[in-house]
């Protein structure tokens, strides 16, 4: 079966599937995305990615294209064209195609619609028992990181110095070094006395759903969560560290750049928190997971 994708209004075998040249998305990266874990047939927090997409849309002025329950249906369809049961859904939404120039077209041109799965689920149980290495580089991004925007070109130097790295993430910092998240998920430590730290999602980060669901699962296990900031010296020292994000869910980070994290092995909170983390994604209602 080939690969069904939706673009403005036509479901399109994949390779088909493209856009107009004079697309603002592709001129501008004048446009907003978002990534939903679909595990074992239904979506995963598929509510909260539809409420931060919406406000990346009213952040960045860009108009809704449709409502959001139409944008379901049309997310459903996708998703059953292309018999999807564990992957992901890729959402994004352009300003739309107008002639090139910096200022928002006037009157407002229409909204471009892009939708497609795949069938790639997030690194394996056994890929979370050895860890992951992180390594380390300046924040370079813009000051908006809280819209969920396609502007991702820092982002994706970051997650190329990982790749070079043989590195599973890159932790961003700020010259104080203080991490902020990684290229493509959020930043966790855990303290010597088990307490679990992330950023708050005070506008420096991007605030993750999957972060958000982890921090009500944590807490809801009896561990003690602050969102402050930490800096690198914190993070060497730390007795654990870990990323989360919808196609990572919890991942150990057992090495920094050259140096090990405590005993160099995945810790029991993050095991812990990933395995609570795989409990609720498999238990997710069926019935309820689409509503809005």
């Amino acid at each position: 079966m080939s690969h069904i994708s939706y673009v403005n209004g036509r479901y399109l075998p994949h390779a088909a599937a493209n856009v107009h040249i004079e697309d603002r998305g592709y001129q501008f990266a004048d446009g907003v995305y978002e990534v939903i874990c679909y595990w074992k047939g239904k979506p995963i927090d598929y509510k909260g990615h539809i409420q931060r997409l919406e406000r990346s849309l009213s952040e960045l002025q860009i108009r809704q294209p449709c409502t959001m329950q139409a944008l379901t249906v049309i997310v459903r369809e996708v998703v059953a064209r292309n018999r999807l049961t564990t992957g992901h859904i890729y959402m994004q939404i352009n300003r739309g195609v107008a002639n090139r120039a910096h200022y928002f077209p006037k009157p407002s041109v229409k909204p471009s619609v892009v939708v497609v799965t795949k069938p790639v689920a997030g690194p394996s149980d056994a890929v979370a028992e050895k860890g992951g290495k992180v390594v380390t580089a300046p924040d370079i991004r813009w000051e908006r990181v809280d819209i969920k925007s396609v502007s991702l070109l820092p982002n994706c130097l970051a997650k190329q110095l990982a790749q070079e790295a043989k590195a599973f993430e890159t932790f961003l910092h700020l010259p104080d070094g203080t991490v902020t998240e990684a290229s493509a998920s959020n930043a966790w430590m855990v303290t010597p006395d088990k307490t679990i730290v992330t950023h708050p999602a005070d506008g420096a980060i991007l605030s993750g759903i999957t972060r958000a669901t982890v921090i009500k699962l944590a807490r809801e296990a009896g561990y003690k969560v602050e969102e402050r900031a930490f800096t690198l010296t914190e993070a060497f020292a730390a007795k654990e560290l870990f990323v989360t994000g919808t196609t990572s869910f919890v991942m150990p980070i057992v090495q920094m750049n050259d140096r090990m994290i405590a005993n160099g092995s995945p810790g029991t909170v993050a095991l812990d928190l990933r395995a609570r983390y795989r409990s609720y994604v498999d238990t997710v209602d069926p019935a309820t997971a689409w509503d809005l």
